[in-house]
This record gives structure tokens, C-alpha cells and sequence, in this order.
């Protein structure tokens, strides 16, 4: 059976442009969401397997090799490469991610880190100006932010390791192979997005031959894309796995015209790339496990502390969206926030208080801190630095099967579209991912989180992210997939829906379409969607808590696991995003 979800919004804000289309720090897509009638929200059914994604066609992909008798993890990959196709924002093989697998006939759990590294040639200054101040134009604009991507490493890893083996990794890729090779039709997200961020891959004429009309306007809805250097490069994974991309002339193509562009990887920076298979981050929530990302993401960490330190607190006695429950969330967020900024990074480099930090003894000792009466300044919390960012553009889909498995990943390329650069003759447009390091101790990144030593720059090393793919388990089987894009506001976005869904006992589509509210210890502002009644807004003020601005768009795209089946809820903030079953 196929069930498929649709919204069909056009989205309300546009993007500022600076200088030939380069983006100011704060210039981002500001999408209002107005949430729908939760009582009118529904998942959609399937009655074996299912894939959840923020675009129809890879959902599509990915729930014909779930029908054709392939596990979790072989529609997860064929999802993937076809997001390198069809939603080129986010979707990729020019970037990386995280990947977080159940296995049931295993019975385990493993983490798969396909972050980007930062090249050998890296220095601890290297996004430093002369005047010894962070220069963002070199993280964010300039092939210097480029990481070496990871995204084919990891997904040909995945599937090495956890596949049905009734799949090559040619034969999944055959789906985004046609998709470049033939074109499709622009619709949905990318066509809501293109035109705004046109300009900024027009300053690569590699990028512009792709992404333009003859007369070099951007492609807009209903134009067909099509990406024949693309499907070429799809066709030398095809025929040599990782190798074909990491080594030979693909290879050499990517350093070459990241060389060409100001840039410093190298063929051996991309030939010595490895996924790592890591020890998921566990937690405990009210009788449910929690499986979560471990560094280089902070994801997993902070969303277990943050749901420990809940746990202490009779939440569902109060009323979802109350005063009282968003006041304990925001108060939660604040302080594993600024545990992230103080103690996190790639693991490989730091050596952080892991078990301290997601300890239930721990959390208690930060609940005993928060009053019902008084927001806590982010100041007592800990010394404040300057206001943090991250990248948000990230994209996440999340997969059961009929056999118990599921997979729930979340990659990226940092800005919308990365830095803009389409690599000459191999369709790969290039992640801007090292802007997530911390150019200086208490430097600002793109979009908005504090970071310390623990995430200067450095040779080989993976910037630390926010990205939080989740499994809930109840008895060793799961119940939720969840996970989101959104920068620093993923970890918030994944944990509302699990409260959402184990505190509130909504319907998994009611409790992603719900509106969310994020803090992250600095700023000391909530950032609040639409969506939340003016009582409860006051109320927070009057308790002490600063209003900020609108929260930028997430996307949790989840899956409920139940006795009848997975119930698949695509996030009505994205148009076009689907639950694809079988």
C-alpha cells in the first residue's frame, strides 16, 4: 500500500541578500508556520514498512526498495542518494551526517558518523581575519568552509554492515542515477527555495549552468532539472563503490576545483576519509529507551540530559502548550544547552564528561535549580559568552520496516544548497560545514551556538552539530523515529515530539505539527513558531522570560511504531514532504 502527504503553502518570507548574493549571518529563510488544527491532523497508515522524508520522490524511492523485500537500511541508503538528486538544499554527497540503526535481528544499536573533517592543511586560525578577529566570509562564502564530505562513505557503510544483502549498492543507486540522468520536475520545497538562493550559486558558473534558465534566471516550479555530471559521478560509485568517489578521476575533480576556488583539500584528504560505526548515546524517559547520536553531535547528549532532567516533573498533569510545561522546557533547554557549549566536540580531540552529563544524579542536581515561579537568566547558568549560531539546512528522513528494523538519519550540507559550488564535471555542489566550528573561544558560528577549545579547528577534525537522529524503544522494539533539521533548534524540535508523544499521548502527526519553542542558553531569548495562545506567551514574559524572534524552520519527519503498523507523520512545514508506505 502507498500513502502519500502533501501540504500545499507557499511560504510567506524571502531571503535578504549582501553583495552578489553572499548571506549576512541573519539572513535566513524566515518561514511562518501557522499550525493546522491539531484535531484535524492525522498520520497516515501503512501496513508494513514506511519512509518518511522532506520530499516525495526519495520517499517514493525508498518505499519501492522496502516493497521489493529490502530492509530499513537499503531504503534509507536508495533514500539518500535520491535526496542528492532531488532536494539539492540539503540532500547530498557533497556533505554529511548521522545515521542511527536498530537492528532487530541483531538486537543492537550502532551510530554511523559520516561528518565532515576538516582537510589536513587546517589551522586553529584559519577562519581568523588579519585583525585577529573570526572573518565569516572565509567559513560561510569561500571554499575554505568546505569539508571534506562523507555522505558516500557513510552510506555505503550502512550498508556494508547492515544491509539485507539482497541489494548492491548499484542497484540502489539506480533510482537517483535516472533521476539525474533524466531530469524531473521542479516542484514542492525546491522550487519554494531556488529562486531565493539563486544568486548565491550563480557566483560558481559551474553552479549557474546547472541551477539557471538559458537566460540565467533561476529555475522555478515546473522547469525540469537535469544533472548529467551528476549521474555520472552516481555511476562511478555505482561501479566502484566509495573508491569511485574518493579516489580516481572523481576524486580529482573535487580537489582540483575546490583548489581552483580558494580552497585547501587535497585527492589524499579525500582518499583518507572514514565513516566511523560509535556507540549510540542511551537514555531512559518514562519507562522508554532512548537511542541517540553521540559526538561529534551533540544531539544525543543534550537531548537526554534535557529529558532527564524533565523526567523529575509531573508533565503530563500539566496541559501541552500550558505556561507551566513550556516554562519547565525552556528551563530544562538552558542548562544542557550550556553544558553543550562548555564541554563538547569531535571525541577524537576532547575528552567530555559523557556520563556525568547524561546521569540521572546530574539532572537532579540542575532540576533542583529551576523555580515554577522565575525564569532562571542564562547568566547564573554559567559565564555568558557571545551569541551562538548553526547551520540550519539540514534534512531528515526516518525509515521502519515489516521486520522491526529502523533507521533514523539526518544529513546535511550546512547552509541551503552549502556554500553554492557545484565541483566542475561532477554534479557534487559542496557543503560549507566547517562554519560549525568555533572560529575563536566564544566566536559566533552561522546561525547560533556558543563554542569553547573543545571545537577550534583542526586538521582531520569533525565539527561539532547539533544533529539529533532518535529511536525511542519500549521493550527493545521501536515506537518512535524521530529527528529534524534546524540547527541548534533540532534537538529542541526531536525533544517536543517525544514529550509530545510519551508525555501527551498525542497522535505522532499531531505532535510534530504542534508549534515549538526553543532556548538555548545564549541568547537568553525563547524563540517561539506561531501557533502558541497570547495567555501563554504573556505569561512567560511574566515570568521573566524574553520573547525573541520566530523559531526557523524545522522538519520532523517521524514514524509511530505500533501493533497495527507504523503510522508516518511528514512535517507539514515543508511542502512536498511525504510518508511513502508499502
Amino acid at each position: 500500500m502507498m500513502s502519500s502527504y502533501q501540504t500545499r503553502r507557499k511560504f510567506l518570507a524571502t531571503i535578504a541578500f549582501l553583495l552578489a548574493g553572499i548571506l549576512p549571518a541573519t539572513a535566513q529563510e524566515r518561514r511562518v508556520y501557522v499550525p493546522p488544527s491539531l484535531d484535524s491532523v492525522h498520520a497516515i497508515s501503512a501496513e508494513h514498512g514506511m519512509v518518511v522524508a522532506q520530499e516525495k520522490i526519495s520517499a517514493q524511492v525508498g518505499a519501492d526498495i522496502l516493497r521489493r523485500g529490502g530492509n530499513a537500511v537499503d531504503a534509507a541508503v536508495a533514500t539518500g542518494f535520491a535526496m542528492a538528486v532531488t532536494y539539492p538544499r540539503a540532500g547530498n554527497i557533497g556533505g554529511g551526517g548521522f545515521m542511527v540503526i536498530h537492528s532487530a535481528e541483531r538486537k543492537e544499536a550502532v551510530a554511523i558518523d559520516y561528518r565532515e573533517t576538516a582537510p589536513a592543511a587546517t589551522t586553529a586560525n584559519i577562519f581568523l581575519g588579519d585583525d585577529g578577529r573570526p572573518d565569516i566570509a572565509k567559513s560561510r562564502d569561500s571554499a575554505l568552509g568546505i569539508g571534506i564530505p562523507g555522505t558516500v562513505a557513510g552510506l555505503a557503510l550502512a550498508l556494508e554492515k547492515y544491509g539485507s544483502g539482497q541489494f548492491t549498492l548499484a542497484e540502489l543507486l539506480q533510482p537517483a542515477i535516472a533521476l539525474a540522468r533524466d531530469g524531473f520536475v521542479i516542484s514542492d520545497d525546491m522550487a519554494d527555495t531556488l529562486p531565493s538562493w539563486h544568486r548565491r550559486l550563480a557566483r560558481w558558473p559551474s553552479s549557474a549552468k546547472i541551477f539557471s534558465r538559458p537566460d540565467g534566471t533561476p529555475l522555478r516550479e515546473d522547469d525540469r532539472l537535469v544533472q548529467s555530471d551528476l549521474a555520472e559521478t552516481l555511476m562511478a560509485i555505482a561501479a566502484q563503490g566509495p573508491r569511485g568517489f574518493y579516489e580516481g578521476p572523481v576524486a580529482e575533480k573535487l580537489a582540483k576545483a575546490i583548489s581552483d576556488a580558494g580552497g585547501i583539500i587535497t585527492s589524499d584528504d579525500l582518499r583518507s576519509y572514514r565513516a566511523v560505526i560509535r556507540e549510540p548515546v542511551r537514555g531512559t524517559y518514562r519507562g522508554h529507551d532512548i537511542v541517540s547520536m553521540p559526538q561529534p553531535s551533540s544531539g544525543g547528549i543534550v537531548l537526554v540530559e534535557t529529558l532527564n532532567i524533565l523526567e523529575g516533573f509531573p508533565l503530563s498533569d500539566l496541559k501541552q502548550g500550558s505556561p507551566a510545561s513550556l516554562h519547565l522546557l525552556i528551563e530544562a533547554m538552558k542548562r544542557a544547552y550550556a553544558d553543550r557549549a562548555r564541554y563538547l566536540g569531535d571525541p577524537a580531540y576532547v575528552r567530555a564528561p559523557i556520563q556525568t552529563l547524561i546521569a540521572k544524579d546530574y539532572a537532579d542536581r540542575l532540576r533542583a535549580g529551576i523555580k515554577a515561579d522565575s525564569a532562571t537568566p542564562s547568566r547564573e547558568i554559567v559565564a555568558a559568552a557571545t551569541p551562538p549560531r548553526e547551520g540550519s539546512n539540514t534534512t531528515h528522513y526516518s525509515v521502519v520496516d515489516s521486520r522491526g528494523n529502523a533507521v533514523s538519519n539526518t544529513y546535511t550540507l550546512n547552509f541551503s544548497y552549502g556554500v553554492g559550488l557545484v565541483a566542475e564535471g561532477t554534479g557534487v555542489l559542496l557543503n560549507n560545514e566547517l562554519d560549525d566550528f568555533t572560529a575563536a573561544v566564544g566566536a559566533s558560528n552561522a546561525y547560533g551556538l556558543v563554542g569553547y577549545e573543545a571545537n577550534l579547528p583542526g586538521p582531520g577534525k569533525r565539527p561539532l552539530s547539533s544533529m539529533s537522529p532518535t529511536i525511542v524503544l519500549r521493550d527493545g522494539k521501536p515506537v518512535l523515529v524521530t529527528g529534524s533539521p534546524g540547527g541548534s533548534r533540532i534537538i529542541s524540535s526531536v525533544l517536543q515530539v517525544i514529550v509530545n508523544v510519551l508525555d501527551y499521548k498525542m497522535d505522532v502527526a499531531a505532535a510534530v505539527a504542534a508549534p515549538r519553542l526553543h532556548h538555548q542558553w545564549l541568547p537568553d531569548e525563547v524563540r517561539m513558531e506561531r501557533g502558541f495562545s497570547d495567555d501563554a506567551i504573556n505569561e512567560l514574559k511574566r515570568l521573566g522570560h524574553a520573547i525573541g524572534g520566530t523559531m526557523e524552520q524545522t522538519s520532523a519527519n517521524s514514524i509511530a511504531v505500533t501493533p497495527n503498523g507504523p503510522l508516518g507523520a511528514p512535517d507539514p512545514r515543508t511542502r512536498g514532504a511525504e510518508a511513502a508506505g508499502q
